[in-house]
């Protein structure tokens, strides 16, 4: 047989057609370059936060498990949440009662006289858009009462599905002519979000109620008349450094008699007057005329959550100016005094002894040992000359009393043009504590920002990310979504935020809380309806980093460059002094799997095995819903470390915090200049 001549032109173009489909699909691994050693700053122990505000129906409604609407009928409406009901044709007649200045905060109650002897006459009440009633459940019931006249009227207090179908029920006998308070405990038999408190005198009679109160047993520690404990658990289990509270333009108010007085809301809830909630009707989309605060959830309870969850308490206080996007209404400059003297009372409230005359009080609602108070913030969002008057006032007077105590300070709303330029400027010439930035954005915008705080005066102010959420359609868009691309946008810059906490001390996502049926504002933290609370996308992402950050910085480069959107990447990275454990956060933002290689230079060695935690979806518009409360929630798996390195695929669209052991070296973690 005769052969073919060897072709060694043959040969090589094989090989090169070989070669070049390996190039095609083999990707190329993208090497992360963590210099342990050089650590350039430290991570202030607030740096993940809550802000809170009474916005969505998060208080009434929402985190105060409070289930009776206008309970002692102080609303402008006074039987709004109220119907009268006639059992077998009863009939009889309400009136409400005004007193006037004889409880300025509690003027209101209820006369029920009932005319008929068989059935009975009465009111239903509806609930914050129904009430949630589980099964097995212990509800209590209070209400303040007497009887009118001789007669000793029993009333039935029933829970009803609905339909009307009963749920449980107890019965009190109001007696005599002073006001005393009546207790029952009614067991659920069922199951309904939409449950109502039905309120009926028996027989021939006239009662006088007021306070009328419900609450379910099982609320955040068992307190009585407390906090919505799955609500609260969420709040926890993100293990935040500050709570801020409470709010918000709340603060403001849209005029100044609308403001928040923290001094109204603090005391027996029975004299803690009622206020319109300024988000009732402020926007057109979600009119909401029922919504009213009644400051059952007041500064004391906020102090006392803010201990319960191990956050440090960040309190905002008006500082004599209304919300500017409504009456902008001020306080004369020479009649400031009374909000700087509650500024002041403030601080002794929350850390003067129990023999002060603030912090006697605060010992007399139960904590007489102070509640540590480090941060108080002076005014929301205002912004122009007014604001900066203002604020020179009060920081004279809160220094010169208190001048270890931080004061936090504003840039207005926006996270650019004239207001911020103008305040950013003053506050900083000023030697402000720390500057307040706010920015409710597209979710490009937070990716092309990342880079944000690089340049920032190390030695100037630090700044608080007070109040941020990737708005994806348009800013206070009823339309915007918690969808995994606003989550994605919010990671990718805070690990801006946190390569420069050194500079960035405190952030904080923005609204925290919706009502199902209640919500102004989205997109929005957490999710709640009467029986059910769920974290949105944006939550998981603040969970993975609050509950994964370490105590000193360190760089993660790639090709000597900080990793801020070079092929849609983006990292920070640092070590926790206490666990000895090196905490890298990478997202991926683009379409396609990205492989990589962490190289961690500047430690004596490395456990074989650490771990990430990953969060992702294919689909950019996913979110979680009360059907599926972790359709995008994180998944932990072990990654392999040799030679100090680890391998780990990148996923399309994902957060990755990859943690690893480390036995540092000597001096570790010593600062060293950026």
């Amino acid at each position: 047989m005769k052969h073919k001549p060897f072709s060694f032109v043959a040969l090589a173009a094989g090989c090169m057609m070989a070669f070049n489909l390996s190039a095609q699909t083999v990707p190329s691994v993208k090497t992360f370059q963590v210099k342990a050693d050089q650590v350039y700053g430290e991570i202030a122990p607030t740096m993940y936060g809550i802000f809170f505000e009474d916005i969505n129906l998060g208080a009434d409604g929402g985190i105060y498990a409070e289930l009776v609407k206008n309970r002692s009928f102080e609303f402008d409406t006074p039987l709004m949440g109220w119907k009268e009901q006639k059992q077998n044709n009863a009939e009889g007649t309400l009136l409400v009662h005004n007193r006037g200045e004889l409880n300025g905060a509690n003027r209101r109650f209820l006369r029920l006289t009932s005319k008929s002897d068989q059935g009975g006459y009465g009111v239903l009440n509806e609930g914050f858009r129904g009430m949630g009633i589980k099964k097995g459940e212990q509800y209590n019931f209070t209400v303040m009462a007497r009887q009118q006249g001789s007669s000793a009227m029993p009333v039935v207090v029933e829970l009803l599905t609905a339909k009307g179908e009963k749920l449980g029920a107890a019965t009190i006998t109001p007696t005599g002519a002073d006001w005393k308070e009546y207790k029952a405990s009614i067991t659920a038999t069922g199951t309904d979000p939409k449950a109502l408190l039905q309120v009926v005198a028996q027989g021939k009679g006239t009662v006088d109620l007021d306070m009328i109160s419900l609450f379910p047993k099982n609320t955040w520690k068992q307190r009585p008349n407390g906090l919505r404990a799955d609500m609260v658990q969420l709040l926890a289990d993100m293990k935040p450094g500050f709570l801020r509270f409470p709010g918000g333009c709340i603060v403001e108010g849209r005029t100044l008699d609308e403001r928040f007085q923290w001094k109204k809301t603090i005391g027996e809830v029975a004299n803690r007057a009622t206020l319109v909630n300024r988000w009732n009707t402020e926007f057109k989309h979600r009119h909401t005329p029922d919504y009213f605060q009644t400051f059952g959830l007041g500064f004391f309870e906020y102090f006392q959550l803010a201990e319960d969850i191990g956050a440090a308490p960040l309190p905002i206080l008006n500082c004599g100016m209304a919300c500017q996007f409504n009456t902008g209404e001020v306080v004369p400059l020479d009649q400031l005094d009374p909000y700087i003297q509650d500024a002041l009372d403030l601080i002794e409230f929350a850390n003067g002894p129990a023999t002060s005359e603030w912090g006697k009080i605060r010992a007399e609602m139960g904590h007489p040992a102070p509640f540590n108070l480090k941060y108080l913030g002076v005014g929301n969002e205002q912004w122009g000359e007014q604001y900066v008057e203002r604020y020179k006032i009060f920081e004279r007077a809160l220094r010169a009393k208190y001048p270890d105590v931080k004061l936090i300070t504003t840039t207005g709303p926006f996270p650019d043009g004239p207001e911020f330029d103008y305040l950013n400027k003053t506050m900083r010439s000023l030697n402000a504590d720390i500057i307040d930035e706010h920015y409710y954005r597209a979710p490009e915008w937070f990716q092309e920002n990342v880079t944000r705080y690089d340049n920032y005066d190390r030695k100037g102010p630090k700044i608080f990310a007070g109040e941020y959420a990737s708005q994806t359609v348009a800013i206070a868009s009823p339309d915007n979504k918690n969808n995994w691309k606003g989550a994605l946008s919010e990671a990718a810059f805070m690990t801006g935020l946190e390569r420069n906490a050194d500079v960035v001390v405190m952030a904080s996502y923005a609204p925290l809380f919706a009502h199902e049926e209640g919500w102004q504002w989205t997109p929005d933290m957490i999710w709640v309806n009467n029986l059910q609370s769920f974290g949105t996308p944006n939550y998981y992402v603040q969970k993975l980093f609050s509950t994964n950050v370490g105590t000193h910085l360190v760089p993660i480069q790639r090709n000597n460059a900080n990793v801020t959107g070079q092929d849609k990447l983006f990292a920070s990275a640092s070590l926790n002094q206490k666990t000895n454990e090196l905490i890298l956060k990478v997202v991926n933002t683009s379409d396609k799997a990205q492989d990589g290689e962490f190289v961690l230079d500047g430690v004596k060695s490395t456990q074989s095995k650490g771990t990430v935690q990953k969060l992702r979806s294919n689909n950019l518009e996913q979110m979680n819903s009360f059907a599926n409360p972790t359709a995008i929630s994180p998944v932990q798996q072990t990654v392999q470390v040799k030679n100090k390195r680890v391998k780990l695929s990148l996923e399309p669209y994902s957060v990755n915090v990859i943690k690893v052991k480390v036995t540092p070296n000597e001096g570790q973690y010593s600062l060293n200049k950026k």
